[in-house]
Order: structure tokens, then C-alpha cells, then sequence
């Protein structure tokens, strides 16, 4: 049958926004002239993602000696919006580096600035809703967790979606019920390896069994290959599925020999929705992309397409 719908799904990996590539947008007009070059990829999709691996915890954040916290202004946030995203993972290891307080104040600002979110919780009641998105008719839920918070007490469970077999299968089981479509974005993995370990596969190929259509992962701040193939659910329906394990850094600092950590990938995927109601990726295709740092006097950094 015929296509009733057709829409681009943008998705990029992790957004780090360390205190040198703050205080150079301070100095320098802001954070818009860092993502200039891939605005238009970004804003030229019916839908953009991304995992926020930092916080806006405000002016209380305090960075303690010796350990890697992170918190941006909210200007950031505002950047993010005007960039064309809509929506952000936030279950990741960096999620409770202001503690309570700096998570709930991180959704906050999302709200604030019209910035959808999924994989922390203000509450328990807020942690049983679950995000479902409507573009263009198509309903796309979008779930996120995390296998860890470096180490940092989290007091409630349902502040942080942990990644938890039993009851990931819970809630895509749930989703599935009510959405089209679903995409599952997992902070998982050994940073800097350049590929998925048996254990991620693992974790991947049992969400496409139960029923998730795309996978994006994050955490490794390297790139891992994309794979698109078909297989089938417990329902018997063969679908397209996407493994992408690692999209690697959209945004950050990194030491200058680390090439690879200053390369990600903003990953477009052509979603269709048939007029009987069946819905797939029908095609995929990657921009990468490339931060560069330390551009002239001002000590400038860039994101920028490497087409």
C-alpha cells in the first residue's frame, strides 16, 4: 500500500558543555557561532534528538576538586531549542552532578525553553508517564536510560531510568500499545571503544525483539558502526531496525590528540507510515561531523559537517 506519511528523524550523540567551551561563548558571542555550519542539518528534520551529558543545576552548582561535574548556563538551553531540538535524553552518567536539586532544576529549564525530555523525573508520578511525541500523525515514543551516575547516590529510584532488562521490557511493552514507532536511547558502554561488547548487542537485540524500532546510543564519546537490517518481534512482524550503538561527541572539548573523540555523527532517519498502519525506517543516512578547537586569538571552537 501506498505511503500516507513520511517524516526525518535528526539524531546526534553527546552534547558536553565543558567550562573552557563556556567561557569562550561567554567571550565570543555566545554559544550560536559554535553550531552555525550544522544548524540547517539540524533545523532540516521533522524531529531532533540528543543526549544533554550535562546539567543546568544554576548558580548554586559548585565543582568539586578532582571530579568531573558538569553544569551549562541556561543560555545553552535556549541555544539547543533555537538549534531545532525537540527533544533530549537526559538519563545519563553526568545526570546527577548538581545532585537532586541540579536534576529537577535541569528539567525545569527544558520546560522552560520548550525542550521535551525523557530519562530523569521530578517525581514518581512524573517517572510512570512516558514521552510520546506526534509528528505529523505518526506517534513516536521515546524512552532513555543509563546504566550508571559515576558513582553519585541517587535517593529515589525513579529520579534516574537505570538500565534494568526486566523492567525496560515493562515499559516498551507498554509504549508499544499506544505509539507507532518507537526509538530507546542508552547511555551504556566502555568510553572511547570503538565498537559495541557482546553486552550491549545483547541489550539491543532483545528491545528490537520486544518491539523498539532504532537504538541510539551514547557514552563511549567515539563512534561505533550504524547498522540498519531487518528482524522480527515476538508479534512475528518483520521490521527495519537501527543499531546505533555510539554516535560519538556532537559537542565538547577534548585534548587535541584525541581525534576520534572529536568526531560524532548526526544520523537522519527517513521514517514512513503506510496507509495500513505499518510504520518503518525506510532509509537512513549520516553527516558527519567534526568540533574544532582553539580557532584563532579568541580561542574559538566550531561544530561543523565534514562533507
Amino acid at each position: 500500500m501506498g505511503a500516507l506519511t513520511k517524516i526525518a528523524i535528526a539524531a546526534v550523540g553527546d552534547l558536553l558543555m565543558k567550562r573552557k567551551m563556556i567561557a569562550s561563548a561567554a567571550r565570543n558571542k555566545g554559544f550560536a557561532p559554535i553550531f552555525a555550519k550544522v544548524k540547517p542539518y539540524l533545523r532540516n528534520a521533522d524531529l531532533t534528538i540528543g543526549n544533554l551529558e550535562t546539567t543546568f543545576s544554576g548558580s548554586s552548582f559548585r565543582a568539586e576538586p578532582g571530579k568531573l561535574l558538569f553544569s551549562a548556563p541556561d543560555a545553552f538551553a535556549a541555544e539547543l531549542r533555537n538549534l531545532g531540538f525537540g527533544v533530549l535524553g537526559t538519563a545519563n552518567n553526568h545526570c546527577m552532578d548538581g545532585k537532586v536539586s541540579g536534576l529537577k532544576r535541569t528539567l525545569d529549564v527544558l520546560d522552560r525553553y520548550g525542550l521535551r525530555h525523557t530519562g530523569t523525573n521530578r517525581s514518581a508520578r512524573e517517572a510512570r508517564r512516558q514521552l510520546i511525541v506526534n509528528v505529523k500523525g505518526i506517534k513516536i515514543g521515546i524512552l532513555a536510560y543509563t546504566k550508571g551516575t559515576n558513582g553519585i547516590r541517587v535517593p529515589k529510584p525513579w529520579l534516574v531510568n537505570r538500565i534494568n532488562r526486566t523492567k525496560m521490557i515493562e515499559d516498551v511493552r507498554r509504549l508499544k500499545k499506544r505509539t507507532d514507532f518507537r526509538i530507546v536511547y542508552l547511555h551504556f558502554g566502555k568510553e572511547f571503544r570503538t565498537y559495541p561488547d557482546r553486552g550491549q548487542i545483547r541489550l539491543m537485540q532483545l528491545l528490537f525483539k520486544n518491539g523498539v524500532n532504532v537504538v541510539l546510543g551514547a557514552h563511549p564519546h567515539v563512534l561505533h558502526p550504524i547498522r540498519m537490517f531487518k528482524a522480527k518481534d515476538v508479534d512475528g512482524r518483520v521490521r527495519n531496525r537501527v543499531a546505533a550503538s555510539s554516535l560519538g561527541n556532537f559537542v565538547s572539548t577534548e585534548n587535541p590528540r584525541h581525534t576520534a573523540r572529536l568526531r560524532g555523527t548526526l544520523l537522519r532517519l527517513t521514517v514512513t507510515k503506510k496507509a495500513n498502519g505499518v510504520t518503518d525506517v525506510s532509509k537512513i543516512s549520516k553527516v558527519p561531523t567534526r568540533i574544532l578547537q582553539n580557532i584563532g586569538r579568541k580561542k574559538e571552537y566550531r561544530v561543523v559537517p565534514e562533507r
